[in-house]
């Protein structure tokens, strides 16, 4: 047998995860040195509570966690005799992968007949969760872990992720896209537009001056870069910005067609605490990534 994993970061709700059969890794995020475990401290995540405190001037941190909570997810499913493949988010954009293989590694010591996949999905939020959907769909058809890592291989790298954030404070602190200007950017009214590179970095790739001719640039990427469009799922996040998301839709739509597959998020609250509210975003199928 083969279990699926993924995690909090992909924007996977436990409820999305059950119709797949993963089981979620909770990745944490500390407010005021407290630190918090979505799906595991709470049953729902209250999203405009969490973004209106971001609004309001809370400043989460993030990180990893630890060998040992790894190997507590993962261990109860070697000693049933099951395998594990992992849809994660980019491990470049962390050092808890390396606590992942320190319990990996001791794992198959003791139980070296097991393994152990896992699928490097080279983004965050949205584009994770396009991906998790993607490969769920893929095993539910009777796909095998080795035919889903070859997929992966050819296909990761098809699917895109572009975004805008409102207030780069939040960007500026964590450091987390390069090429940024956050010193800048609220001052200015100036939204960079930003993407998940081929080596699952965020970079911003380019600016615009207010949300209009940002959603726009979305638009334009989209067009330049959308492949086999109508095959492929579209999601749309943002960081508690519902009225954005509807509209990006609409224009989606009025631009590509009333057939598309969009279906709509909450950015998770690890990653919105890097993002800060109010932003918006959205993935696709694509030639290529930035």
């Amino acid at each position: 047998m083969l279990t699926l994993f993924t995690d909090t970061d992909t924007d996977i709700t436990p409820e999305v995860a059950k119709e797949y059969g993963y089981r979620l890794i909770s990745m944490p995020y500390s407010i005021d040195a407290k630190t918090v475990w979505p799906y595991e401290d709470y049953d729902v995540f209250d999203s405009h509570a969490f973004y209106d405190s971001l609004r309001n001037g809370v400043l989460p941190t993030t990180g990893g966690i630890s060998a040992e909570r790894y190997r507590n997810y993962f261990q109860p499913e070697f000693e049933k005799g099951n395998d594990i493949l992992y849809v994660h988010f980019s491990a470049a954009m962390t050092v808890t992968f390396r606590a992942m293989d320190e319990a990996v590694a001791e794992l198959l010591k003791e139980f070296p007949e097991r393994k152990f996949y896992h699928i490097d999905t080279k983004g965050i939020t949205i584009v994770s969760y396009n991906l998790v959907r993607t490969i769920g769909d893929l095993y539910q058809e009777g796909k095998t872990a080795e035919e889903l890592i070859e997929w992966a291989n050819g296909e990761v790298d098809h699917y895109a992720q572009y975004f805008f954030a409102d207030d780069l404070k939040f960007f500026k602190r964590s450091g987390r896209v390069k090429g940024i200007a956050a010193t800048m950017g609220t001052l200015l009214g100036i939204r960079p537009i930003i993407c998940m590179d081929d080596a699952g970095q965020m970079v911003s790739i380019g600016k615009e001056r207010g949300r209009a001719n940002a959603m726009e640039r979305l638009l334009k990427t989209v067009e330049e870069l959308g492949d086999d469009i109508k095959n492929h799922r579209f999601i749309v996040g943002h960081t508690d910005a519902p009225e954005l998301a509807a509209e990006l839709c609409d224009m989606l739509h009025a631009r590509f067609g009333d057939d598309l597959n969009i279906e709509t998020v909450v950015t998770n609250p690890t990653a919105g605490s890097h993002c800060g509210p109010n932003g918006v975003g959205v993935s696709f199928h694509a030639t290529r990534r930035c």
